[in-house]
Order: C-alpha cells, then sequence, then structure tokens
C-alpha cells in the first residue's frame, strides 16, 4: 500500500497544544548493580530538551558534560520520562537538593523537570541503549471520517507504516539539513583527516545522522512510489525483528511467511564504510539515490570519515497499539515503538494536515520535500 500517495482520512487535527497531548515513555533494560561510580536518574521533564537537560545535570553535579549519558533525545514540546547518568567518581551527589537547583535556574513558564528515581551502577548510559518508547497522544479538533480513520488506524496497526525518519531528525524547518551540506562541503575541502574537537563531537554526529537519514528516506520513498517497500524485491537484505541482525536469502514462500508474521523485516542502508550486502534490483535502487546529485557530497563524506555502515528496517510496526475517541473530534493514540523511530510516521499514515504548537505541518507531504535541500 501506497501510505503516502493515497488520500488521509484525517484532514486536519491539531497535535502538541499541550505538552498532555504528547507523553513519551522510555523503555529501558538494564540489570542495575547498584554499584559504581554512574549515578542513573529517571527524571520527568516538560518542555524541555534532552541536550538542555544534560548541561542542567551537569551544572547541578558539577561535572564536565561528557560525564553526562542519555540514550536518545526526546521532544521538547511534549511530556517526557527518560534516563540519563552523571559521572561521580566518589559518589558524592550534589550538596544542593535538585529541586531547589532547577528552582535557581530562571525556567520559562510551561518549563519543569523533577527526578524521579536514581541508582547507582558501573557503566555510562550511551546512546541508543533503550529498546522502545511508549507513545501516548491526543488529536484535537479532528476532522474526517471517523469510520475510515477507523479502518486505517486498524491497517497501521497490522501491516505498519514507511520507516522514515520524521522531521525532527532535519531540525525546525529543516534548519540541519544546510548545516549538514555546509559541514561535508567542509570536509571535502580540507586536505587533512577527519578528527572532531571534543566539542563539536555532538554537533557533527548530529550532522552524519542527518546525512544518513536524507540517503535513507530517499531510498525508502523510492520504494514507496513503487509499492514494495513491504514486498521483497531481488537483492533484498532482511533484518531480524527486534534486533541488528541482517541477512541475505532467496526469496521464497518462508521468506514470505516471516515477513507476514513480522518475524523479519525488509532493510536498507544507512550510508557508509561496509559491506552493502544488497544486490540485483535492490541494489540498483540503492545506487541510484547514492548517485543522485544532491547526495554525491553526503557519500563521499562519509566514506572520507569512515563514518560505518548499517541498516534499517524499511518497515515500522507499532506495537500494542489502541486508539479510543473521547469526544466526537478527540482522538487518543497509545503504541509502542522501537527506539529510533518516529511517532510522526504513524501519524502521516492517517493525518493530512497537523497544526503542531500553532504552526501547520504537512505530514503526508515527500521526506524529501518537507525541507529543501541544497543541490
Amino acid at each position: 500500500m501506497k501510505i503516502h500517495s493515497i488520500k488521509q482520512p484525517m484532514t486536519f487535527a491539531l497535535f502538541k497544544q499541550t505538552p498532555d497531548d504528547f507523553i513519551v515513555t522510555e523503555k529501558i533494560d538494564i540489570d542495575f548493580n547498584h554499584e559504581g561510580e554512574h549515578l542513573w536518574i529517571y527524571l520527568q521533564k516538560v518542555n524541555l530538551n534532552t541536550l538542555f537537560v544534560a548541561r542542567l545535570l551537569a551544572k547541578w553535579a558539577n561535572i564536565a558534560i561528557s560525564d553526562i549519558g542519555y540514550s536518545g533525545l526526546k521532544d521538547r514540546n511534549a511530556k517526557t520520562y527518560q534516563w540519563f547518568s552523571l559521572r561521580i567518581p566518589k559518589k558524592q551527589k550534589p550538596d544542593i537538593d535538585f529541586d531547589n537547583f532547577i528552582s535557581k535556574q530562571n525556567l520559562n513558564a510551561g518549563e519543569f523537570v523533577c527526578i524521579l528515581n536514581y541508582i547507582w551502577h558501573n557503566k555510562k548510559l550511551n546512546r541508543g541503549t533503550h529498546k522502545h518508547n511508549h507513545f501516548t497522544i491526543c488529536l484535537k479538533k479532528v476532522i474526517g471520517d471517523k469510520e475510515k480513520i477507523n479502518h486505517r488506524l486498524q491497517q497501521i496497526k497490522e501491516i505498519g507504516v514507511p520507516n522514515y525518519f520524521g522531521k525532527q531528525r532535519f531540525g525546525r524547518d529543516g534548519a540541519n539539513i544546510e548545516k549538514t551540506y555546509q559541514f561535508f562541503e567542509d570536509i571535502l575541502k580540507s586536505n587533512k583527516s577527519y578528527k572532531p574537537h571534543k566539542k563539536d563531537r555532538e554537533k557533527h554526529s548530529l550532522y552524519i545522522s542527518v546525512a544518513k537519514s536524507l540517503i535513507f528516506n530517499a531510498i525508502l520513498e523510492e520504494r514507496e512510489q513503487s509499492d514494495n517497500w513491504q514486498t521483497p524485491i531481488l537483492g533484498d537484505v532482511f533484518n531480524l525483528d527486534g534486533s541488528h541482525s541482517i541477512f541475505t536469502n532467496n526469496i521464497d514462500s518462508t521468506i514470505y511467511q516471516r515477513l507476514h508474521i513480522h518475524d523479519i523485516h525488509i532493510a536498507s542502508i544507512l550510508f557508509g564504510i561496509g559491506e552493502r550486502k544488497s544486490s540485483l534490483l535492490a541494489r540498483q535502487i540503492e545506487d541510484k539515490i547514492l548517485n543522485a546529485p544532491q547526495f554525491i557530497n553526503l557519500t563521499e563524506g562519509l566514506l572520507k570519515i569512515n563514518s560505518q555502515l548499517s541498516w534499517r528496517s524499511l518497515r515500522l510496526l507499532p506495537q500494542k497499539m489502541t486508539w479510543d475517541w473521547k469526544e466526537e473530534d478527540t482522538l487518543m493514540l497509545s503504541f509502542i515503538l522501537p527506539a529510533g523511530s518516529f511517532a510522526t510516521s504513524i501519524l502521516s499514515a492517517f493525518c493530512e494536515n497537523i497544526i503542531e504548537n500553532q504552526r501547520i505541518i504537512d505530514e503526508t507531504a515527500s521526506p524529501l520535500k518537507q525541507v529543501q535541500m541544497p543541490i
């Protein structure tokens, strides 16, 4: 099914009008040993982004920002529950209570953060440690045919949606894309090998992620337009559900059955150094995108800095998805997505226009056309 090329049953909705309209809970599976020099903190934040909270924690504990760990970046305009870790070698907590510290930080109206729990552990919290995020979403002032909306939501629950990187990856109004192109242009112009300064690592890591995301979205869009984003083609690579394991195989009845029961998914590349494994028709589609003029600098730059290749599933399947109409025009949704996935990919599969934070977001537009890319 061409999710983004057919008319969506919901034509309009308000989203993120309050923090409670978008609640994100990080799900992490760690066997804490209650020892070591890393203080793991579970907190609630409202209308604050992850990096800002990380800097607050570093200031509170009087430690370097590099001693703060977190698994994933969470939305600012939301109520989110997230883990952080603080490296405190002498295991001595800050003298000032965190709530008292926060009260002196001059947060804006509506901004809030509080610690819910803390545990000592012997390892830092690294990026990508969490397995899933649980989303609770409220859409208001909905316009659309309720019966058709319910039907589409049932389809999404059963077959999933294209696993695009959402607009959040590219910054407000796609601001990170221009910076990414400039970053790789500078990389290619330089005669020196790439070695980022410590203070630039976070920023450069973002640009690298943006580049890989743009390329992946273009490959996925090509597959969706050909209506084979969830149907295997010759030369495809497959991803074992819930893991980073990938493999190639002849397309036979077993492969179709495993795809049908969601045991495996078709995967494509997050481009970089390494064996691509795809071949034949799947490889041709990747090559078409990798050799497109707008991506040449990105692909050459990723190779120059020795960024490693990895894979991402083309299909996003929400788990434990439920929905309920609280009022005639208010829809509540709840679902779990794997780490690195975007709730907006689910919303865009059934809603045409969303007003988010008083700004109209056209989620059904091509994920490449939502932002302007330099050529």
